[in-house]
């Protein structure tokens, strides 16, 4: 094992004669060898870039200063957010800089080599469906600008098949194999992707700003919101928007090991990493909120769709140059959220057969299979099936922190999380650490019921913070327990 900053580098021939069954290794799981940790700190700076500035996250802002928070107050909660991301994002890459290994495998450290799938499979499942809905939101713009270039277009949204009339179709299809066409070229492309890509939408996101900034006369109400809170009601809210901003990307805390895993070195993942997060994050929200603002000067009300603020702009040059952004946007932020996640999540599975770029098909095409515009039309799932699986990532996330840096202090036998060898370091009882299990489960439980259930609606933005702490603490306590167990044998036989 090996204790210092720089990442053990076995052999990949090594590895692979280690495990001739390949169930646990290929070379997309291997750990990124020197000549492919290319991504430097601007590359994660772009990639937050890309990350942050999506239809979703526009609306997760606009929707902030539609229930009366003004724009200074949603810039306080998402820094104080992004913070915290910043923390938990360093901290997972780290793990995947020493590791040089993708999620699944870093998975294994604490799951063990076979229970690792639990975690990922769980994690596949949240992006593979935000995949398909991020796709679905897209679309929309891009049928909302065909219609006013070509409104004779509007016959083909007089019939329809699942629940999406012809265009919408079209649309759709359009952008599901642009990002397959993309997505499938390895994880060099979306870097090159990325790189361009993020500072891109910035350059639009602001051109949109400054046009209805104009429109507005320059009346935007930066300290006020639409609706008059008390003043603890307006605390309460900004710190809901802390615990809001952290669920947001809960999911990329767990497996941003996926891409820093290519690092140089921790000192680009530090510096990457704060620029895209603190810095880059919290003014796209502010513009976000400024935007909004100004829609309520313009419209006289605040517009909180994306799509429909397309719908309303007058002018189309930027009616088109906002819906390039959107594609882009969802292209961006579908790689780094809900595309490389489930394909080393479901190349883990069967190492065997299904490569990082098989994977990355089967999440493709389960996503049209899923029909997310439904899936984004019901609530029902949105906030059971989807919020649920949400509420997990805190308590896999308390255990994966507190194994690596509180019980194993970071020492780590990269060849043991690709060996398949019963007294291999990660095997634990058949492949599976059962400790990790029965911390998760009850962490879990309170979670999704603090997230779910009505009467636990105040303090449900914080059910992250709630799993991530119960998970840590019991995980911890087993872990001293088994710990005392193991040693105490040998003790005894010491006294005799």
């Amino acid at each position: 094992m090996k204790s210092g900053r720089e990442p053990d580098q076995p052999d990949h021939a090594a590895l692979a004669a280690a495990d001739p069954t390949g169930r646990l290794y290929n070379e997309d799981l291997a750990p990124a060898p020197p000549d492919r940790r290319s991504w430097n700190a601007y590359s994660l700076l772009a990639l937050w870039m890309s990350d942050a500035h999506n239809i979703g996250n526009y609306t997760f802002a606009a929707g902030l200063f539609a229930i009366g928070m003004a724009p200074y107050q949603i810039a306080i909660g998402i820094l104080g957010g992004a913070l915290i991301i910043f923390l938990g994002c360093t901290l997972s890459g780290f793990i995947g800089h020493k590791t040089g290994g993708p999620y699944p495998v870093v998975q294994r450290l604490s799951w063990g080599v076979f229970g690792a799938n639990i975690p990922a499979l769980i994690r596949a499942i949240v992006a593979i469906a935000w995949y398909g809905i991020q796709t679905y939101l897209a679309s929309v713009a891009v049928s909302v600008l065909l219609l006013r270039l070509a409104p004779g277009l509007t016959t083909m949204t007089q019939h329809s098949f699942l629940g999406l009339d012809s265009l919408s179709w079209a649309c759709f299809l359009f952008l599901w194999l642009l990002q397959l066409v993309v997505l499938t070229k390895g994880m060099e492309v979306v870097r090159r992707f990325q790189d361009w890509a993020g500072p891109a939408i910035w350059a639009i996101m602001i051109v949109l700003a400054v046009w209805l900034i104009i429109q507005a006369h320059g009346h935007v109400a930066f300290f006020t919101g639409v609706q008059h809170l008390s003043v603890g009601e307006q605390v309460y809210r900004t710190f809901a928007a802390v615990g809001l901003t952290v669920s947001v990307l809960a999911t990329l805390m767990l497996n941003f090991s996926d891409f820093a895993r290519f690092a140089p070195s921790r000192k680009a993942i530090v510096v990457g990493n704060f620029w895209g997060l603190p810095i880059n994050w919290t003014a796209f929200a502010v513009t976000s909120a400024v935007v909004s603002a100004a829609t309520v000067a313009v419209y006289g009300k605040a517009i909180l769709e994306p799509a429909q603020l397309l719908g309303m702009v007058s002018s189309t040059p930027l009616l088109i140059v906002g819906v390039i952004m959107f594609i882009i946007a969802t292209i961006g932020v579908n790689i780094v959220a809900n595309f490389v996640s489930p394909s080393y999540d479901l190349a883990n599975v069967w190492p065997k057969m299904i490569t990082f770029r098989r994977g990355g098909i089967i999440t493709a095409v389960v996503s049209v299979a899923a029909l997310p515009w439904k899936l984004y039309s019901s609530p029902a799932v949105i906030d059971g099936f989807l919020g649920t699986l949400g509420a997990f990532l805190g308590p896999l996330f308390g255990i994966m922190m507190t194994d690596f840096y509180v019980v194993k202090r970071q020492l780590v036998s990269v060849s043991d999380l690709y060996s398949p060898d019963p007294g291999g370091t990660y095997h634990y009882r058949r492949g599976v650490n059962l400790r990790a299990l029965a911390a998760f489960l009850p962490s879990a439980l309170v979670a999704a019921v603090i997230a779910l259930v009505p009467v636990f609606g105040r303090i449900a933005p914080f059910s992250w913070f709630v799993g991530v702490a119960a998970a840590a603490v019991l995980y911890y306590a087993l872990s001293r327990h088994h710990e005392n167990r193991r040693r105490r044998p040998t003790s005894a036989r010491r006294a005799h």
